[in-house]
C-alpha cells in the first residue's frame, strides 16, 4: 500500500512546484514508509510514497517510467501473475516482478480497457508526456481513496485530504449538505461530494481523463442487474465457495507476511477458518480486541471455539484499551480520519492496527463488505419483508416473522417497529425511505437554509427492495465509511489492509442470487455460512447477533474521560443553532442514551473543526 499524489499547474515555477509535492510527500508518509520520490515532466508531478509488499527490490520504486508513460500506483492488482503472463506472450519484456510494472504494460497495450482485466484494490495515475494525458482509476469499490481539487487549468489530487492541504489552491470551506448527512446518516461521504465544498471524490468503479485542463469522468464498472440463468441453493453455495476459495488465494500473495484481524463474527472468521483448514499459512497470527464492563463487548468466547477446532495452528493476540489510553490517541485517530468520525469503532480499529504494526506486519486480511451484499445487517430485514408483501406472499411472510422473533429472542413490543418499518419499506423506495430517516430521525441542528433536506441516489439497478438497499449500502451508506475507516486506520499504522469479501466476481454473483438465498428462514448470510459448514465452529457459524468493532465509546467514554469533547465552540461551529444542539447534549449527559451515536457525532465535528479545519 502506499500514497500517490501530484499536479499540473502551470503557475508554479519549478521551485514551487518541487517544494509543494514535497510537501504532499511529507504529509503521507505514514502510507509509504520504505521509499518517496516524485516525476517531472514541465508542469506535470507525480509523487509517491512506497509501502514495499510485492517485489521489494529498489528497481520496483515509483514513479515508474517505461517510454512515455509514467504511472504512481497504490494498492495491489491480485492476479497480477496472470496478466503478467499474457503481457510476456505479446513480447513485453518485464524489468521487475511488480505488479506496478504489469499495470503500466496493460496500460501500454489495452489502454484504458485495461482496469477492467483487474482484480484487486487500485488507485492510480498514468501520464503520457507524448500525448500531455493524465490518465486515472480507481477500483471498483473505491477500496482505494482518490481525491481531486480542479481549478481552471489546475489539478490537484492525492490518496488523502493531509496531502492536499499543501496544495496552493486548496480551500477548506464545508459543503454543508455533506456536513448534514454526517450528522443525521454518519456517512463519511456521499457519492462524489467530501466534507469540503472544493474537493471531490473520485467515484469507484471509475476512470479519468485530463487533457489542457478538461477532466472527463468515466463509469467501467457499477453493480448492476445481470440477467443469468436460476441456480438451486446448492449451486449458488458451490459456486460461491469456490469464487471465495478463489479470492483468499489471490488476497494471500505476498512478499511479506500476513496477518488477520478476527473478532467472534462470521466474516473474519471465515477467513482465517479458511486459512487454517487449508494450511495457507504456517504462522498466522490473528488480532482481537475486547472491552469489559459497561456496555462493553468481549467476543474471546467466540474465538476460544475457533482455537478449539484448529488447535496450535495459529496465534491469537488480544488487546484492551482503557479509557486513559483512547484518550491519549484521540488527536491521532482524529488526524488520520481526515474527516469527523462518525462513530467510536474506527478507534478500535485504530488500536488493532497499531498494535499489529509492532509485531512488524505489514498485510492484514479484513472481514469487511460481506455485510453489505449478502444481507448482513439487521434493517436488511425490512426490504426483505417488504419484497415478500409486494409480492404477495403473505405465507412465507408470516413464517419468517415468526422465525425472526424466536431467533432474536424478540418480544411482541419489539416485533411491532420491525413491521412498521417493513410496511414503510413497502411504500417507499431507498431515496424516500433515506430522505424521510434524514428529515425525521436526528433533530436539525444545522441553521436553517444551509442544507438541503432531501437525497438522491440516482437511478438504482433493482426493482426489487432488498437488492436496492444493498446497492445504496455499497454506494452511498455503509460502505464507503467503513472502507474510509479501514484505510486510514491501516495506513496510519504503515499497514496495507485487504478484504477478500470485496472481490467483484463475489459481489456479482451476490446480486443475482434470489433474496432466500442471503436470508433464510431469518438466518443472514446463509450462503455464507452454508459456504463455510466446514470451516467454522457450529457457535459462530449459527450465531445471530452482530457487534462488529462495538466499544462503550458513544455511552460511556462520552460521559467520561471524552466528556470534553462536548464543550461545544459555537464561535467555531457557528452553523450550528446553538439551542437546539446544547438541548441535545443536556439531554444525553442526564442520562437519556436515545440519541447517543448523534451526540458522538456532534462532539467529533467539533473536535475536528477546532484542531483540523
Amino acid at each position: 500500500m502506499c500514497a500517490i499524489h501530484g499536479f499540473i499547474d502551470h503557475s508554479l515555477s519549478e521551485i514551487q512546484g518541487n517544494n509543494v509535492i514535497l510537501s504532499m510527500l511529507h504529509a503521507s508518509h505514514h502510507r509509504g514508509p520504505d521509499f518517496q520520490n516524485y516525476y517531472r515532466d514541465k508542469a506535470t508531478l507525480l509523487g509517491h510514497n512506497r509501502l514495499s509488499i510485492i517485489d521489494l527490490k529498489s528497481i520496483s520504486n515509483q514513479p515508474m517510467i517505461r517510454d512515455n508513460y509514467s504511472i504512481s500506483f497504490n494498492g495491489e492488482i491480485y492476479n497480477y501473475i496472470e496478466i503478467r503472463k499474457e503481457l510476456i506472450e505479446q513480447g513485453f519484456v518485464f524489468q521487475t516482478d511488480s505488479d506496478t510494472e504489469v499495470i503500466l504494460y496493460a496500460y501500454m497495450f489495452w489502454g484504458k480497457d485495461c482496469v477492467s482485466r483487474f482484480l484487486g484494490m487500485w488507485a492510480f495515475v498514468i501520464w503520457d508526456s507524448n500525448k500531455h494525458e493524465l490518465f486515472g482509476s480507481r477500483d471498483r469499490f473505491g477500496i482505494k481513496p482518490f481525491y481531486y481539487i480542479q481549478k481552471q487549468n489546475k489539478f490537484y489530487f492525492s490518496s488523502e485530504i493531509k496531502a492536499l492541504r499543501k496544495s496552493p489552491i486548496f480551500c477548506n470551506d464545508l459543503n454543508f449538505n455533506q456536513v448534514n448527512r454526517a450528522l443525521k446518516m454518519g456517512w463519511i461521504t456521499f457519492g462524489e461530494e467530501t466534507v469540503f465544498s472544493e474537493i471531490q471524490a473520485l467515484p469507484p468503479g471509475s476512470n479519468f481523463t485530463l487533457v489542457n485542463g478538461n477532466l472527463t469522468i468515466q463509469t467501467y464498472w457499477k453493480i448492476q442487474n445481470i440477467e443469468s440463468e436460476p441456480l438451486s441453493n446448492d449451486e449458488y453455495v458451490s459456486q460461491f465457495k469456490e469464487l471465495f476459495n478463489n479470492s483468499m488465494d489471490l488476497h494471500l500473495r505476498s512478499d511479506v507476511p500476513i496477518a488477520a484481524t478476527l473478532s467472534g463474527g462470521i466474516d473474519s472468521s471465515s477467513i482465517v477458518c479458511d486459512i487454517l483448514k487449508n494450511k495457507k499459512s504456517s504462522n498466522l497470527n490473528t488480532y482481537s480486541i475486547y472491552y469489559t464492563g459497561e456496555n462493553a463487548v468481549d467476543e474471546r468466547p467466540f474465538i476460544e471455539e475457533i482455537k478449539k477446532k484448529y488447535p496450535s495452528q495459529f496465534t491469537t493476540h488480544f488487546y484492551s484499551p482503557s479509557e486513559g489510553e483512547v484518550e491519549a490517541v484521540l488527536h491521532d485517530v482524529m488526524y488520520h480520519c481526515d474527516f469527523p468520525m462518525l462513530g467510536s469503532s474506527p478507534i478500535s480499529q485504530y488500536f488493532i492496527m497499531q498494535r499489529i504494526a509492532k509485531d512488524g506486519v505489514k498485510v492484514v486480511l479484513s472481514g469487511q463488505g460481506a455485510d453489505d451484499y449478502l444481507g448482513g445487517y439487521n434493517h436488511a430485514y425490512y426490504r426483505l419483508y417488504a419484497d415478500m408483501l409486494r409480492n404477495g406472499q403473505l405465507f412465507n411472510l408470516s413464517k419468517s416473522l415468526i422465525q425472526h422473533k424466536k431467533d432474536q429472542q424478540l418480544s411482541i413490543g419489539r416485533m411491532i417497529p420491525i413491521v412498521a418499518k417493513s410496511l414503510l419499506s413497502t411504500w417507499m423506495n431507498e431515496t424516500k425511505l433515506y430522505t424521510f430517516e434524514q428529515n425525521n430521525y436526528f433533530p436539525q441542528i444545522l441553521k436553517k437554509g444551509l442544507a438541503s433536506s432531501s437525497l438522491d441516489f440516482g437511478k438504482l439497478q433493482f426493482d426489487n427492495r432488498f437488492n436496492s438497499f444493498h446497492e445504496v449500502l455499497m454506494k452511498y451508506s455503509s460502505l464507503p465509511s467503513l472502507l474510509h475507516y479501514e484505510d486510514r486506520n491501516s495506513m496510519a499504522a504503515s499497514i496495507e489492509s485487504r478484504v477478500p469479501f470485496l472481490d467483484h466476481r463475489l459481489v456479482e454473483l451476490g446480486f443475482q442470487m434470489p433474496n432466500n438465498v442471503k436470508i433464510k428462514n431469518s438466518e443472514s448470510k446463509w450462503v455464507l455460512r452454508e459456504s463455510m459448514k466446514d470451516l467454522l465452529p457450529q457457535a459462530i457459524r449459527y450465531r445471530k447477533d452482530k457487534k462488529g468493532f462495538v466499544t462503550p465509546g458513544e455511552v460511556v467514554w462520552l460521559r467520561n474521560s471524552l466528556k470534553h469533547l462536548l464543550e461545544i465552540d459555537y464561535k467555531h461551529l457557528d452553523f450550528l443553532d446553538k439551542e437546539k444542539t446544547q438541548k441535545e447534549i443536556d439531554t444525553f449527559l442526564k442520562g437519556n442514551n436515545a440519541n447517543a451515536s448523534f451526540i458522538w457525532r456532534i462532539a467529533s465535528l467539533n473536535y475536528w473543526i477546532k484542531n483540523f479545519n
